[in-house]
Protein backbone atom coordinates (compact mmCIF):
# COMPACT_ATOMS: atom_id res chain seq x y z
CA UNK A 1 0.00 0.00 0.00
CA UNK A 2 1.27 3.47 -0.90
CA UNK A 3 2.33 5.84 1.86
CA UNK A 4 3.21 8.84 -0.33
CA UNK A 5 0.29 10.80 -1.75
CA UNK A 6 -0.16 9.83 -5.42
CA UNK A 7 -2.09 13.07 -5.99
CA UNK A 8 0.97 15.14 -5.12
CA UNK A 9 -0.59 16.65 -2.00
CA UNK A 10 1.73 17.78 0.79
CA UNK A 11 1.12 17.85 4.55
CA UNK A 12 2.56 21.37 4.65
CA UNK A 13 -0.57 22.67 2.89
CA UNK A 14 -2.74 21.26 5.68
CA UNK A 15 -0.42 22.60 8.39
CA UNK A 16 -0.66 26.10 6.93
CA UNK A 17 -4.45 25.83 6.70
CA UNK A 18 -4.79 24.76 10.34
CA UNK A 19 -2.55 27.60 11.45
CA UNK A 20 -4.51 30.13 9.41
CA UNK A 21 -7.88 28.91 10.74
CA UNK A 22 -7.34 27.87 14.37
CA UNK A 23 -11.08 27.79 15.11
CA UNK A 24 -12.06 25.37 12.31
CA UNK A 25 -13.29 22.09 13.77
CA UNK A 26 -14.63 20.35 10.66
CA UNK A 27 -13.51 19.81 7.07
CA UNK A 28 -15.66 18.59 4.16
CA UNK A 29 -13.78 16.06 2.03
CA UNK A 30 -15.38 15.92 -1.40
CA UNK A 31 -14.97 13.36 -4.17
CA UNK A 32 -16.84 13.96 -7.43
CA UNK A 33 -18.92 11.12 -8.90
CA UNK A 34 -20.22 10.53 -12.46
CA UNK A 35 -22.93 13.15 -11.99
CA UNK A 36 -20.72 15.89 -10.59
CA UNK A 37 -22.18 15.29 -7.12
CA UNK A 38 -19.83 15.60 -4.16
CA UNK A 39 -19.60 12.36 -2.17
CA UNK A 40 -17.55 12.18 1.00
CA UNK A 41 -17.48 12.99 4.69
CA UNK A 42 -17.11 15.76 7.22
CA UNK A 43 -14.01 14.99 9.27
CA UNK A 44 -12.83 16.62 12.46
CA UNK A 45 -9.86 18.95 12.66
CA UNK A 46 -7.47 16.35 14.08
CA UNK A 47 -8.30 13.90 11.26
CA UNK A 48 -6.85 16.18 8.58
CA UNK A 49 -3.35 14.91 9.39
CA UNK A 50 -4.25 11.28 8.63
CA UNK A 51 -5.98 12.31 5.39
CA UNK A 52 -2.79 13.95 4.12
CA UNK A 53 -0.42 11.30 5.46
CA UNK A 54 -2.37 8.08 4.85
CA UNK A 55 -5.35 8.90 2.63
CA UNK A 56 -8.96 8.13 3.51
CA UNK A 57 -10.97 5.08 2.53
CA UNK A 58 -14.17 5.41 0.51
CA UNK A 59 -16.17 2.75 -1.36
CA UNK A 60 -15.50 2.51 -5.09
CA UNK A 61 -19.19 1.61 -5.51
CA UNK A 62 -19.95 5.34 -5.23
CA UNK A 63 -19.20 5.41 -8.96
CA UNK A 64 -21.79 2.70 -9.60
CA UNK A 65 -24.72 4.75 -8.31
CA UNK A 66 -27.36 6.70 -10.16
CA UNK A 67 -28.04 10.36 -9.44
CA UNK A 68 -30.32 9.38 -6.52
CA UNK A 69 -27.56 7.31 -4.91
CA UNK A 70 -29.04 3.90 -5.77
CA UNK A 71 -26.73 1.11 -6.89
CA UNK A 72 -26.72 0.15 -10.58
CA UNK A 73 -25.61 -3.47 -10.73
CA UNK A 74 -24.94 -3.39 -14.48
CA UNK A 75 -22.30 -0.70 -13.99
CA UNK A 76 -19.80 -3.35 -12.89
CA UNK A 77 -18.75 -1.08 -10.03
CA UNK A 78 -21.02 -2.22 -7.21
CA UNK A 79 -19.48 -4.39 -4.46
CA UNK A 80 -16.51 -5.44 -6.57
CA UNK A 81 -13.63 -6.99 -4.60
CA UNK A 82 -16.00 -7.58 -1.70
CA UNK A 83 -17.06 -3.96 -1.55
CA UNK A 84 -13.86 -2.79 0.11
CA UNK A 85 -12.69 0.80 0.23
CA UNK A 86 -10.11 2.44 -1.98
CA UNK A 87 -7.95 5.31 -0.81
CA UNK A 88 -8.79 8.93 -1.53
CA UNK A 89 -6.08 11.58 -1.38
CA UNK A 90 -6.36 15.39 -1.27
CA UNK A 91 -5.95 17.38 -4.47
CA UNK A 92 -3.24 20.02 -4.12
CA UNK A 93 -4.48 23.59 -3.98
CA UNK A 94 -8.10 22.73 -3.15
CA UNK A 95 -8.00 22.96 0.65
CA UNK A 96 -9.81 26.09 1.70
CA UNK A 97 -12.31 27.63 4.08
CA UNK A 98 -16.03 28.31 3.61
CA UNK A 99 -16.66 31.08 6.16
CA UNK A 100 -20.45 30.86 5.99
CA UNK A 101 -20.37 27.18 7.05
CA UNK A 102 -17.51 27.50 9.53
CA UNK A 103 -15.85 24.45 7.95
CA UNK A 104 -12.96 23.78 5.64
CA UNK A 105 -13.25 21.94 2.35
CA UNK A 106 -10.86 19.88 0.24
CA UNK A 107 -11.37 17.94 -2.98
CA UNK A 108 -10.09 14.37 -3.00
CA UNK A 109 -9.43 11.80 -5.70
CA UNK A 110 -9.55 7.98 -5.57
CA UNK A 111 -6.57 5.68 -6.11
CA UNK A 112 -5.87 1.97 -5.98
CA UNK A 113 -3.75 0.47 -3.20
CA UNK A 114 -0.63 0.67 -5.39
CA UNK A 115 -1.14 4.39 -5.99
CA UNK A 116 -2.46 4.06 -9.53
CA UNK A 117 -5.55 6.13 -10.44
CA UNK A 118 -8.91 4.41 -10.00
CA UNK A 119 -10.04 4.29 -13.60
CA UNK A 120 -13.77 4.84 -13.00
CA UNK A 121 -13.27 8.35 -11.61
CA UNK A 122 -14.12 11.19 -14.06
CA UNK A 123 -11.27 13.47 -12.97
CA UNK A 124 -8.71 10.84 -13.88
CA UNK A 125 -10.14 10.72 -17.42
CA UNK A 126 -9.41 14.43 -17.78
CA UNK A 127 -5.93 13.95 -16.32
CA UNK A 128 -5.20 11.34 -19.01
CA UNK A 129 -6.28 13.70 -21.79
CA UNK A 130 -4.20 16.53 -20.31
CA UNK A 131 -1.19 14.19 -20.21
CA UNK A 132 -1.86 13.26 -23.84
CA UNK A 133 -1.86 16.94 -24.75
CA UNK A 134 1.33 17.54 -22.78
CA UNK A 135 3.12 14.76 -24.66
CA UNK A 136 2.12 16.49 -27.91
CA UNK A 137 3.64 19.76 -26.65
CA UNK A 138 0.40 21.47 -25.59
CA UNK A 139 -0.79 22.94 -22.30
CA UNK A 140 -4.61 22.96 -22.25
CA UNK A 141 -6.08 26.18 -20.91
CA UNK A 142 -9.73 26.92 -20.19
CA UNK A 143 -12.54 28.40 -18.17
CA UNK A 144 -16.20 27.59 -17.63
CA UNK A 145 -19.18 29.93 -17.42
CA UNK A 146 -21.93 28.84 -15.03
CA UNK A 147 -25.58 29.72 -15.57
CA UNK A 148 -27.99 28.82 -12.77
CA UNK A 149 -31.28 29.76 -11.13
CA UNK A 150 -31.94 30.86 -7.57
CA UNK A 151 -35.20 29.27 -6.40
CA UNK A 152 -37.53 30.15 -3.54
CA UNK A 153 -38.07 27.41 -0.99
CA UNK A 154 -41.79 28.18 -0.95
CA UNK A 155 -43.79 27.14 -4.00
CA UNK A 156 -46.49 29.29 -5.53
CA UNK A 157 -50.24 28.79 -5.09
CA UNK A 158 -50.25 26.04 -7.74
CA UNK A 159 -47.44 24.12 -6.10
CA UNK A 160 -44.82 25.18 -8.64
CA UNK A 161 -41.27 26.28 -7.95
CA UNK A 162 -40.62 29.99 -8.46
CA UNK A 163 -37.65 32.36 -8.61
CA UNK A 164 -36.17 33.35 -5.26
CA UNK A 165 -37.02 36.65 -3.62
CA UNK A 166 -34.21 39.18 -3.60
CA UNK A 167 -31.86 38.79 -0.64
CA UNK A 168 -31.65 42.55 0.04
CA UNK A 169 -35.32 43.44 0.36
CA UNK A 170 -37.42 40.28 0.01
CA UNK A 171 -39.09 41.56 -3.17
CA UNK A 172 -40.30 38.94 -5.63
CA UNK A 173 -38.32 38.47 -8.83
CA UNK A 174 -40.93 38.86 -11.55
CA UNK A 175 -39.24 39.92 -14.76
CA UNK A 176 -36.47 38.77 -17.07
CA UNK A 177 -34.35 41.88 -16.34
CA UNK A 178 -31.47 40.69 -18.51
CA UNK A 179 -28.16 42.27 -17.45
CA UNK A 180 -29.91 44.53 -14.93
CA UNK A 181 -27.36 45.94 -12.51
CA UNK A 182 -30.12 46.89 -10.07
CA UNK A 183 -31.23 43.26 -9.93
CA UNK A 184 -27.68 42.25 -9.05
CA UNK A 185 -27.69 44.88 -6.31
CA UNK A 186 -30.83 43.33 -4.81
CA UNK A 187 -29.00 39.97 -4.57
CA UNK A 188 -25.74 41.43 -3.21
CA UNK A 189 -26.08 40.04 0.35
CA UNK A 190 -25.92 36.54 -1.12
CA UNK A 191 -23.26 37.22 -3.72
CA UNK A 192 -21.11 39.07 -1.19
CA UNK A 193 -21.01 35.82 0.81
CA UNK A 194 -20.21 33.84 -2.35
CA UNK A 195 -17.34 36.13 -3.36
CA UNK A 196 -15.99 36.15 0.21
CA UNK A 197 -16.03 32.36 0.25
CA UNK A 198 -14.31 32.25 -3.13
CA UNK A 199 -11.36 34.21 -1.73
CA UNK A 200 -10.87 31.68 1.07
CA UNK A 201 -11.20 28.77 -1.36
CA UNK A 202 -8.75 30.08 -3.95
CA UNK A 203 -11.61 30.21 -6.44
CA UNK A 204 -11.12 32.95 -9.07
CA UNK A 205 -14.74 34.04 -9.55
CA UNK A 206 -15.12 37.04 -11.83
CA UNK A 207 -18.09 38.69 -13.55
CA UNK A 208 -21.66 38.33 -12.32
CA UNK A 209 -24.55 38.76 -14.76
CA UNK A 210 -28.33 38.81 -14.47
CA UNK A 211 -29.20 36.32 -17.19
CA UNK A 212 -32.06 35.75 -19.64
CA UNK A 213 -34.83 34.76 -17.18
CA UNK A 214 -36.24 35.79 -13.81
CA UNK A 215 -34.02 34.33 -11.12
CA UNK A 216 -31.28 33.26 -13.54
CA UNK A 217 -27.67 34.39 -13.09
CA UNK A 218 -24.27 33.72 -14.59
CA UNK A 219 -20.86 33.65 -12.93
CA UNK A 220 -17.65 33.54 -14.92
CA UNK A 221 -14.40 32.02 -13.66
CA UNK A 222 -10.89 33.16 -14.56
CA UNK A 223 -9.06 31.41 -17.38
CA UNK A 224 -6.32 29.01 -16.27
CA UNK A 225 -5.05 25.46 -16.82
CA UNK A 226 -7.90 23.17 -17.83
CA UNK A 227 -7.68 20.71 -14.95
CA UNK A 228 -7.91 23.46 -12.34
CA UNK A 229 -10.71 25.07 -14.37
CA UNK A 230 -12.75 21.88 -13.96
CA UNK A 231 -11.95 21.77 -10.23
CA UNK A 232 -13.18 25.37 -10.07
CA UNK A 233 -16.64 24.31 -11.26
CA UNK A 234 -16.98 21.68 -8.52
CA UNK A 235 -15.89 24.18 -5.86
CA UNK A 236 -18.08 26.97 -7.25
CA UNK A 237 -21.26 24.89 -7.36
CA UNK A 238 -20.81 23.73 -3.75
CA UNK A 239 -20.10 27.29 -2.66
CA UNK A 240 -23.16 28.73 -4.42
CA UNK A 241 -25.46 25.99 -3.13
CA UNK A 242 -24.36 26.23 0.49
CA UNK A 243 -24.49 30.03 0.51
CA UNK A 244 -27.97 30.11 -1.06
CA UNK A 245 -29.35 27.76 1.61
CA UNK A 246 -28.40 30.25 4.29
CA UNK A 247 -30.55 32.90 2.60
CA UNK A 248 -33.69 30.75 2.46
CA UNK A 249 -33.27 29.84 -1.20
CA UNK A 250 -31.86 27.01 -3.29
CA UNK A 251 -29.39 27.17 -6.17
CA UNK A 252 -30.66 25.12 -9.11
CA UNK A 253 -28.21 23.68 -11.65
CA UNK A 254 -30.78 21.86 -13.76
CA UNK A 255 -30.35 22.52 -17.45
CA UNK A 256 -34.02 23.52 -17.92
CA UNK A 257 -35.91 24.06 -14.65
CA UNK A 258 -38.70 26.09 -16.29
CA UNK A 259 -40.05 24.92 -19.64
CA UNK A 260 -40.94 28.38 -20.95
CA UNK A 261 -37.76 30.09 -19.74
CA UNK A 262 -34.10 30.02 -20.75
CA UNK A 263 -32.02 26.95 -20.08
CA UNK A 264 -28.75 27.02 -18.15
CA UNK A 265 -25.53 26.20 -19.96
CA UNK A 266 -21.95 25.53 -18.91
CA UNK A 267 -19.90 27.02 -21.72
CA UNK A 268 -16.28 25.85 -21.93
CA UNK A 269 -13.66 28.26 -23.30
CA UNK A 270 -10.62 26.35 -24.53
CA UNK A 271 -7.19 26.99 -26.00
CA UNK A 272 -3.76 25.34 -26.13
CA UNK A 273 -0.51 26.97 -25.04
CA UNK A 274 3.10 25.99 -25.63
CA UNK A 275 5.66 25.32 -22.91
CA UNK A 276 6.42 29.05 -22.55
CA UNK A 277 2.76 29.99 -22.14
CA UNK A 278 2.16 31.41 -25.62
CA UNK A 279 -1.36 30.87 -26.95
CA UNK A 280 -1.16 28.57 -29.98
CA UNK A 281 -4.71 29.53 -30.99
CA UNK A 282 -3.72 33.18 -31.40
CA UNK A 283 -4.30 34.79 -34.79
CA UNK A 284 -1.74 34.49 -37.54
CA UNK A 285 0.44 37.52 -38.42
CA UNK A 286 -1.87 38.28 -41.34
CA UNK A 287 -4.92 38.30 -39.05
CA UNK A 288 -6.28 34.91 -40.12
CA UNK A 289 -7.45 32.28 -37.63
CA UNK A 290 -4.95 29.77 -36.29
CA UNK A 291 -4.84 26.56 -38.39
CA UNK A 292 -4.30 24.61 -35.15
CA UNK A 293 -7.49 26.03 -33.64
CA UNK A 294 -9.44 25.27 -36.81
CA UNK A 295 -8.21 21.67 -36.75
CA UNK A 296 -9.28 21.39 -33.10
CA UNK A 297 -12.74 22.70 -34.01
CA UNK A 298 -12.87 20.21 -36.86
CA UNK A 299 -12.08 17.36 -34.49
CA UNK A 300 -14.82 18.38 -32.08
CA UNK A 301 -17.30 18.66 -34.94
CA UNK A 302 -16.48 15.08 -35.92
CA UNK A 303 -16.92 13.70 -32.40
CA UNK A 304 -19.55 15.85 -30.67
CA UNK A 305 -22.36 13.46 -31.59
CA UNK A 306 -20.66 10.67 -29.68
CA UNK A 307 -20.27 12.93 -26.63
CA UNK A 308 -23.85 14.22 -26.32
CA UNK A 309 -24.57 11.95 -23.35
CA UNK A 310 -21.72 13.67 -21.50
CA UNK A 311 -22.87 17.14 -22.54
CA UNK A 312 -26.56 16.41 -21.81
CA UNK A 313 -26.58 13.57 -19.25
CA UNK A 314 -30.17 13.70 -17.94
CA UNK A 315 -33.73 13.62 -19.25
CA UNK A 316 -34.10 17.27 -18.25
CA UNK A 317 -30.93 18.17 -20.17
CA UNK A 318 -32.72 17.61 -23.46
CA UNK A 319 -35.46 20.10 -22.65
CA UNK A 320 -32.81 22.82 -23.00
CA UNK A 321 -32.60 22.05 -26.72
CA UNK A 322 -36.35 22.44 -27.29
CA UNK A 323 -35.63 26.10 -28.05
CA UNK A 324 -32.52 26.82 -30.12
CA UNK A 325 -32.15 30.27 -28.58
CA UNK A 326 -28.58 30.30 -27.24
CA UNK A 327 -28.77 26.49 -26.68
CA UNK A 328 -27.32 24.94 -29.83
CA UNK A 329 -27.65 21.15 -30.08
CA UNK A 330 -25.57 21.17 -33.23
CA UNK A 331 -22.06 20.69 -34.59
CA UNK A 332 -21.68 24.02 -36.40
CA UNK A 333 -19.19 26.80 -35.75
CA UNK A 334 -18.79 30.49 -36.42
CA UNK A 335 -17.08 33.71 -35.42
CA UNK A 336 -18.92 35.97 -32.94
CA UNK A 337 -22.12 33.96 -33.36
CA UNK A 338 -23.97 32.75 -30.25
CA UNK A 339 -26.33 30.58 -32.28
CA UNK A 340 -23.66 27.98 -33.09
CA UNK A 341 -22.21 25.16 -31.02
CA UNK A 342 -18.57 26.22 -31.34
CA UNK A 343 -18.18 29.96 -31.15
CA UNK A 344 -14.97 31.85 -31.82
CA UNK A 345 -15.27 35.14 -29.89
CA UNK A 346 -14.78 38.17 -32.12
CA UNK A 347 -11.91 39.77 -30.24
CA UNK A 348 -8.85 39.27 -32.48
CA UNK A 349 -5.23 38.78 -31.52
CA UNK A 350 -3.13 36.63 -29.21
CA UNK A 351 -5.98 35.78 -26.81
CA UNK A 352 -8.09 34.01 -29.44
CA UNK A 353 -9.80 30.78 -28.37
CA UNK A 354 -13.11 29.02 -28.96
CA UNK A 355 -16.18 28.44 -26.80
CA UNK A 356 -17.98 25.07 -26.66
CA UNK A 357 -21.62 26.01 -25.96
CA UNK A 358 -23.47 22.68 -26.00
CA UNK A 359 -23.05 21.39 -22.42
CA UNK A 360 -25.68 22.15 -19.81
CA UNK A 361 -24.72 23.33 -16.34
CA UNK A 362 -25.90 19.92 -15.09
CA UNK A 363 -23.00 18.14 -16.82
CA UNK A 364 -19.87 16.88 -15.06
CA UNK A 365 -17.09 19.41 -15.84
CA UNK A 366 -14.35 16.77 -15.77
CA UNK A 367 -16.13 14.68 -18.38
CA UNK A 368 -17.03 17.71 -20.51
CA UNK A 369 -13.42 18.90 -20.50
CA UNK A 370 -12.09 15.39 -21.15
CA UNK A 371 -14.21 14.67 -24.24
CA UNK A 372 -13.80 18.20 -25.61
CA UNK A 373 -10.02 18.05 -25.29
CA UNK A 374 -9.97 14.53 -26.73
CA UNK A 375 -11.95 15.71 -29.78
CA UNK A 376 -9.67 18.72 -30.23
CA UNK A 377 -6.52 16.58 -30.06
CA UNK A 378 -7.96 14.08 -32.54
CA UNK A 379 -8.68 16.95 -34.91
CA UNK A 380 -5.12 18.22 -34.60
CA UNK A 381 -3.66 14.74 -35.10
CA UNK A 382 -5.74 14.16 -38.26
CA UNK A 383 -5.61 17.79 -39.45
CA UNK A 384 -9.40 17.85 -39.54
CA UNK A 385 -11.18 20.40 -41.72
CA UNK A 386 -13.77 22.35 -39.70
CA UNK A 387 -15.77 23.21 -42.81
CA UNK A 388 -17.22 26.64 -43.53
CA UNK A 389 -18.14 28.94 -40.67
CA UNK A 390 -21.79 29.83 -40.17
CA UNK A 391 -22.38 33.52 -40.67
CA UNK A 392 -24.81 35.36 -38.34
CA UNK A 393 -28.31 35.19 -39.80
CA UNK A 394 -27.47 32.27 -42.09
CA UNK A 395 -30.56 30.04 -42.27
CA UNK A 396 -28.42 27.14 -43.44
CA UNK A 397 -27.38 26.52 -39.84
CA UNK A 398 -30.74 24.81 -39.34
CA UNK A 399 -29.88 22.00 -41.71
CA UNK A 400 -30.04 18.46 -40.33
CA UNK A 401 -27.02 17.09 -38.51
CA UNK A 402 -26.05 13.66 -37.26
CA UNK A 403 -26.36 14.39 -33.55
CA UNK A 404 -28.64 12.28 -31.33
CA UNK A 405 -32.03 13.92 -30.95
CA UNK A 406 -33.07 12.42 -27.61
CA UNK A 407 -31.64 11.16 -24.34
CA UNK A 408 -32.34 7.56 -25.34
CA UNK A 409 -30.54 7.97 -28.66
CA UNK A 410 -27.60 9.64 -26.90
CA UNK A 411 -27.31 6.71 -24.48
CA UNK A 412 -27.30 4.22 -27.36
CA UNK A 413 -24.76 6.17 -29.39
CA UNK A 414 -22.47 6.66 -26.40
CA UNK A 415 -22.53 2.95 -25.70
CA UNK A 416 -21.46 2.18 -29.28
CA UNK A 417 -18.81 4.90 -29.53
CA UNK A 418 -15.18 3.82 -29.84
CA UNK A 419 -14.14 7.46 -29.52
CA UNK A 420 -15.93 7.89 -26.18
CA UNK A 421 -14.55 4.58 -24.93
CA UNK A 422 -11.02 5.70 -25.72
CA UNK A 423 -11.54 9.19 -24.28
CA UNK A 424 -12.99 7.99 -20.97
CA UNK A 425 -11.37 4.58 -20.63
CA UNK A 426 -13.16 1.23 -20.70
CA UNK A 427 -14.24 1.09 -17.05
CA UNK A 428 -15.59 4.62 -16.86
CA UNK A 429 -17.26 4.37 -20.26
CA UNK A 430 -19.09 1.15 -19.40
CA UNK A 431 -20.14 2.34 -15.95
CA UNK A 432 -21.30 5.76 -17.10
CA UNK A 433 -23.45 4.40 -19.93
CA UNK A 434 -24.91 1.68 -17.69
CA UNK A 435 -25.87 4.21 -15.01
CA UNK A 436 -27.53 6.47 -17.59
CA UNK A 437 -29.43 3.54 -19.06
CA UNK A 438 -30.69 2.65 -15.58
CA UNK A 439 -31.79 6.25 -15.00
CA UNK A 440 -33.62 6.23 -18.34
CA UNK A 441 -35.46 3.03 -17.43
CA UNK A 442 -36.32 4.42 -14.00
CA UNK A 443 -37.91 7.56 -15.44
CA UNK A 444 -39.64 5.66 -18.24
CA UNK A 445 -41.88 4.12 -15.55
CA UNK A 446 -42.81 7.46 -13.97
CA UNK A 447 -46.20 8.94 -14.92
CA UNK A 448 -45.96 12.73 -14.61
CA UNK A 449 -48.58 15.23 -13.48
CA UNK A 450 -48.48 16.70 -16.97
CA UNK A 451 -49.61 13.35 -18.40
CA UNK A 452 -52.48 13.15 -15.92
CA UNK A 453 -53.52 16.72 -16.77
CA UNK A 454 -53.37 16.15 -20.52
CA UNK A 455 -54.59 12.56 -20.90
CA UNK A 456 -55.99 11.34 -17.59
CA UNK A 457 -59.72 11.83 -18.11
CA UNK A 458 -59.85 12.75 -21.78
CA UNK A 459 -58.54 9.93 -23.94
Amino acid sequence: MTTASPSGSQWQEAEEFLARYPDVEGVDIVMTDFHGIGRGKIIRRHELASLYKSGRGMPASLFGQDVAGDDVESSGLVLTDGGGDKLCWPLPGTLGMMPHTGRGQVLVSMYNADGSPFDAEPRHALVRQVERATKAGFSPMGAFELEFYLIDRERDGKGRYQPARYALNGRSCLHRSTMSVDELDEMTPLFDVIYAGAKHLGLPLESLISEYAAGQFELTIRYRDLLRAADDVIIAKRLIRSAARRFGMEACFMAKPFGQQAGSGMHLHLSLANDTGDNLFGDQPNGSLSPLMLQAIGGIRQTVGDTMLVLAPYLNSWRRFASVSYSPASDDWGVENRMVALRVPGTPGKSRHFEHRVAGVDANPYLVAAVTLAGALQGIETKADPGPAVEPGDDNRKQANSLPNSWQNAIHRAGQSAFLRDALGQTLHHGFVAVKQAEYERLALEVTEAEWDLYGFVV
